[in-house]
């Protein structure tokens, strides 16, 4: 005898005035920063003694992280008294993750086993991270009866638009991502389409378009392609039928320069291939206006007279990582978690990008009369981890803050 399926539970409003007011004061408990807002109000500036620290114009939560958090701490107030979960992180901050912890709320896995969806409960909570969840978790979750949250950024959701309608007219997405990311997945499984029969590849870099190009020119060998791209495509991928039509998306949070010579590669390639016709080449512009904004105004910092720069966030960030590549190419830069990093005026344990481990370096502080030190934050990043890296440099600087 099959089991019934449970009741699909009644849609409730959690952005109420009354809700969203306490949300916004306890929000701005734990992540609002006093000192950054002065700083920014007096032109992201600030002098104390022989330290200079300067800030870029845009960074830290963008208003999809913000709508993201203010949801999930909605939900602890409408829902006090049920199991509430979180598919992997609400974002890639591990300080705000730990705080939805101290809340109650518990973490599930970002792809969860199917032993994990069968323990919900009908009358659970499960809320959906910024990034998205792929289509076949979510139908299994509202499949249990649970209310879902879903904060999913709404450049995100433009972007699943975008790869469905290429489904729909049986071209195949070509996704600029990291194939292991939550949000790139989640992309992946829309580019199916409604019926399951559409085709996606995830590209990480121009070196693998590199590889897709030669193939669309007739240059490459089918077996060693697939091999290559074995865990980043769909299921039935042939990449002499399915690289006829292609149309390029991304991962929001990707290089947008990235992006664009990807897409130039592509958009060539097919020209190559078709006597110069591009007909069979799409491309829409769906890099997240947040992660712009941010790298626009790193450049700009770039261009002050700088000792160093500080990179604030979560390891994991995708668009915290390319804001330390742009650093990188021009000054000492350090990918700092928070303030706790900064172990002393000759120590300080970093993230390299690299090495894609968390490293101790020695003498990373120049030790000069007159310092300045650029700080940014990816969009996951909140005010108040920038406050305590500022007041860490000038304790080590030996300044008052």
């Amino acid at each position: 005898m099959s089991t019934p399926t449970p009741p699909s539970p009644t849609r409730v409003n959690l952005r109420t005035p009354d809700v969203m007011s306490r949300v916004q004061a306890e929000v701005e408990s734990h992540y609002r920063s006093q000192l950054v807002e002065t700083i920014r109000g007096g032109g992201g500036v600030m002098r104390r003694g022989n330290t200079v620290v300067r800030l870029a114009k845009q960074f830290g939560f963008c208003y999809g992280v913000e709508r993201a958090i203010d949801l999930a701490y909605a939900a602890r107030k409408v829902f006090p008294d049920k199991r509430i979960s979180l598919l992997g992180e609400i974002i890639h901050n591990p300080d705000v993750n730990a705080q939805l912890s101290s809340m109650g709320i518990r973490h599930l896995a970002a792809h969860p086993a199917d032993a994990d969806i069968e323990e919900l409960q009908a009358e659970d909570v499960v809320i959906v991270p910024a990034f998205g969840a792929e289509v076949d978790t979510v139908a299994a979750i509202k499949a249990r009866g649970c209310q879902i949250v879903d904060t999913t950024c709404g450049d995100v959701m433009s972007v699943w638009k975008r790869v469905r309608q290429n489904a729909n007219e049986q071209v195949t997405s070509v996704i600029h991502g990291k194939a292991s990311h939550e949000e790139t997945r989640a992309t992946a499984s829309r580019a199916l389409g409604p019926k399951g029969d559409g085709h996606y590849l995830v590209v990480l870099d121009t070196k693998e378009t590199e590889m897709v190009c030669d193939y669309i020119r007739g240059k490459g060998d089918k077996n060693a392609f697939l091999t290559r791209f074995w865990n980043a495509h769909s299921k039935g991928f042939d990449p002499d039928v399915h690289l006829r039509r292609i149309g390029v998306a991304n991962q929001t949070t990707m290089l947008r320069s990235e992006t664009e010579q990807i897409q130039g590669m592509l958009r060539q390639a097919i020209a190559d291939r078709d006597s110069g016709s591009t007909e069979n080449f799409r491309y829409f512009d769906t890099i997240c206006g947040a992660t712009q904004e941010r790298q626009d105004a790193l450049f700009g910092l770039l261009d002050e007279s700088l000792d160093l720069l500080l990179v604030v966030g979560g390891y994991n960030s995708s668009n915290t990582t390319h804001l330390v590549e742009i650093g990188e190419k021009k000054l000492p830069t350090w990918f700092i978690r928070n303030a706790s990093c900064l172990l002393s005026g000759d120590e300080i344990k970093h993230f390299d990008i690299h090495q894609k481990l968390e490293v101790i370096t020695r003498g990373w502080l120049p030790q000069k009369e007159l310092l300045t030190v650029g700080i940014t934050a990816g969009a996951s990043c909140p005010n108040n981890l920038i406050e305590d890296s500022i007041k860490r440099i000038l304790e080590l600087r030996g300044e008052t803050e």
